[in-house]
């Protein structure tokens, strides 16, 4: 949803812009007429399913075009599609898409970092192309218009956008894999791609691999951390979510019964006559493992000489790129494996492997996957891979056996194909055998459970979850836009502390009155602070009370005021107005668990450089904010499942904190301490403020007319947010005024 623009009116359709690389549709040029050819991309087909009060506009680019044939394209696209090109000077869209996009992030994504090719021309050319992609988009946006973007052409888009549109909802989804961080960091400019990227609210990926890569990435790279893949980024949410992309199911369950499409399978199928027929089709590229696949042929060959003249199998290689050296290179290598097997083992009679080099109309790609017996799908690395679930959603008999790779998207869904690793002619051979002895009871059986997971998982199912969730995550923006303190409630709350005969001012101290710093030892308050708090706690009518996880002695030494209150590890000691000695909150326990959960800190110490162990009255801390963040934040979970599950029958707790891990004695806390010693008081103004999971415990016992402030932008029970420890700051000087 439009945060905070005029939304369109009930009679007006909500518009969705899809930002592309390229249109639905195609320019080409016959002689001096150009011809629109329209695309069955299946993104396109997926967003016919949204309901009828949406409107998709497309922007994106429609090819090279002379200049003096332009404006009547464009003219042509908008009147008869609806359609909005960006024109791309030529030398721009060379670079751009031949260049970074295809020779830089396509090898980085795919994980093939030594085909990577990388120039300050080319990166600067990516730049120009999605500033231009990113202006056509203001000239057509309105408010209430949700963004699309789509894939690795345009990963700098998102934010190119949000710096003119702060408000705007978009998304963005990526249409190949997202790397892990060690290969993703060899991009010189990987900073700025995600920097970029989170400029959208919701980013989509094929498998849950995929986003812990991102988030991963994000973490080392920005330190952004995450919460189910929430971020937050400045005063937005920023989701990352997993959507597996589908096919028009019902399209290509329908084909076969088409009557031409059946008397063009009837032809194949003579043809082949008894022979048993394995099917590969894929895009000339290095990251298909054609070449991988053709090894696997031979071993099989090589192993099993009595399926000799027995079966076909049949490659289609779509062409792509070959201008490009690389593929030219890997044209020439596929031609010869092919050339290699067919006379190694090829008779007069039999050709062992027939080869296609074009692309395939629908028809002819129909009735393939209907001749098919076995389908191999063997990718060295693909985001998804929608081959694997056509072919199933053609085999209305059930019968058929999909041979996938581990490194596709679709592996990950479909779990009851014949599963192997690409990289392997065994795992290859071995595969193909068993598909070819598989009953065909088995095949139906599990090709019964692949087809329902595709048919209720299509491509409009997969359109409508993305912009449901986009919708949720716009909402929840804005609603935590709305609680942040400023304005009307701001006014409120000073007017409120004003009149107010008894008032009370809980707050936490670390990240809350101070920013955080490297050792606890560090984080000392300077003066303007410690001015603050005295003369807000020496005012008769307020009672200031600190309220912190640090040690008795650490807060007396900062704080020596007599008229203040302090409350050290979460509300384990107190030192009241006045006292000069400080009590527990609770009878000392014995602290023998202490002998017990030091050594299992300890092991975790020693695996994380920079982490270490505080010890107080009360509990053991081990802190890891120094620490390099992915692995700490993963090595946080496993000691809190670790310490969770072996305190289970002790009293006492184990706290996730911020960067922390807590183990302290039963009964203690933030929002104890509040219901024990200071509810009683009943003040007319309450203000608590904090920072951390610990003061959600005090948000939620405090009064309904209570004010309440979490600092930093994170959801939470506190009735309103603040950015940061400066914030609160500003608003106890207007207090204190």
């Amino acid at each position: 949803m439009e945060r905070g623009d005029q939304m369109p009116t009930s009679q007006e359709k909500r518009r969705i812009l899809i930002v592309a690389n390229r249109l639905p549709v195609s320019v080409k040029q016959n002689g001096r007429e150009v011809e629109l050819v329209p695309s069955s991309g299946g993104l396109a087909t997926g967003l016919s399913s949204l309901p009828s009060n949406y409107q998709t506009v497309w922007i994106g680019w429609p090819g090279v075009v002379r200049k003096d044939e332009r404006k009547d394209v464009e003219s042509r696209l908008i009147s008869k599609h609806g359609y909005y090109p960006v024109f791309l000077q030529e030398n721009i869209s060379e670079k751009y898409y031949e260049g970074y996009s295809n020779r830089t992030i396509w090898p980085i994504f795919h994980s093939f970092p030594s085909n990577a090719k990388y120039t300050a021309a080319e990166w600067e050319a990516y730049k120009k192309a999605n500033q231009h992609f990113c202006s056509k988009a203001l000239e057509i946006y309105k408010p209430g218009d949700v963004i699309w973007v789509h894939d690795y052409h345009l990963l700098l888009l998102p934010q190119y956008l949000r710096d003119k549109l702060p408000n705007a909802v978009i998304g963005f989804f990526l249409h190949i894999p997202f790397p892990h961080y060690d290969i993703f960091r060899l991009l010189p400019r990987h900073q700025e791609m995600i920097e970029h990227m989170l400029g959208a609210d919701l980013l989509g990926f094929h498998t849950h691999d995929y986003v812990q890569a991102f988030l991963g990435s994000a973490r080392r790279v920005l330190g952004h951390d995450n919460s189910l893949g929430q971020m937050m980024i400045g005063t937005r949410i920023v989701q990352a979510d997993v959507f597996p992309m589908g096919i028009d199911y019902d399209k290509y369950a329908a084909a076969p019964h088409d009557e031409s499409m059946s008397v063009e399978i009837g032809k194949m199928r003579n043809r082949l006559k008894s022979r048993k027929t394995v099917l590969m089709v894929s895009r000339l590229d290095y990251t298909k493992g054609i070449p991988e696949s053709l090894e696997g042929i031979r071993e099989f060959f090589e192993r099993h000489p009595e399926w000799h003249e027995k079966i076909i199998f049949f490659l289609v290689v779509v062409p792509s790129r070959e201008k490009v050296e690389r593929y030219a290179s890997l044209k020439r290598e596929i031609d010869e494996l092919i050339g290699n097997i067919n006379s190694s083992f090829g008779t007069l009679y039999w050709i062992p492997v027939g080869y296609i080099y074009r692309s395939l109309t629908f028809s002819e790609l129909i009735g393939l996957y209907s001749c098919a017996d076995i389908a191999l799908v063997t990718p060295l690395r693909d985001g998804m891979n929608l081959v694997t679930k056509e072919y199933l959603a053609v085999k209305n008999g059930g019968k058929g056996v999909l041979i996938l790779s581990e490194m596709t998207g679709a592996s990950k869904e479909l779990l009851e194909a014949i599963i192997v690793n690409p990289n392997s002619k065994e795992d290859i051979a071995e595969a193909l055998l068993k598909a070819l002895s598989m009953p065909e009871e088995e095949q139906i059986r599990r090709n019964r459970v692949m087809k329902e997971r595709l048919r209720t998982h299509d491509i409009k199912d997969w359109v409508q979850r993305f912009f449901k969730r986009l919708e949720d995550v716009g909402e929840t923006s804005a609603t935590l836009a709305v609680k942040m303190l400023d304005g009307s409630a701001r006014n409120n709350l000073i007017q409120d502390f004003k009149k107010a005969a008894t008032k009370l001012i809980v707050t936490d101290y670390d990240g809350t009155l101070v920013p955080f710093a490297k050792s606890p030892g560090e984080a000392v308050p300077d003066k303007e602070l410690v001015d603050l708090i005295d003369h807000l706690a020496n005012n008769g009518s307020v009672r200031v009370v600190i309220i912190s996880g640090r040690d008795r002695k650490t807060l007396q030494e900062w704080f020596d005021s007599k008229e203040l209150t302090l409350v050290a590890e979460h509300g384990g000691w107190m030192r009241n107005i006045t006292d000069a000695e400080w009590t527990p909150t609770v009878t000392p326990a014995e602290d023998t668990w202490k002998k017990e959960i030091r050594p299992i800190m300890e092991l975790f110490v020693n695996r994380i450089p920079e982490s270490f162990i505080e010890e107080k009255t009360f509990s053991l801390v081990w802190h890891y904010r120094n620490a390099e963040s992915e692995s700490a934040a993963v090595a946080a979970r496993e000691l809190l499942d670790t310490l969770t599950n072996f305190t289970m029958n002790l009293s006492i707790q184990v706290v996730p904190g911020d960067k922390t891990v807590e183990v302290r004695t039963g009964g203690i806390g933030k929002g104890v301490f509040y219901s024990r010693f200071l509810a009683n008081t009943n003040p007319d103004f309450i203000l608590a403020m904090g920072d951390d999971w610990t003061d959600e415990d005090l948000f939620a016992v405090l009064p309904g007319n209570a004010y309440s402030i979490k600092v930093g932008l994170r959801t939470s029970k506190a009735k309103y947010n603040l950015k940061s420890y400066q914030e609160v700051r500003a608003l106890l000087h207007q207090l204190a005024k």
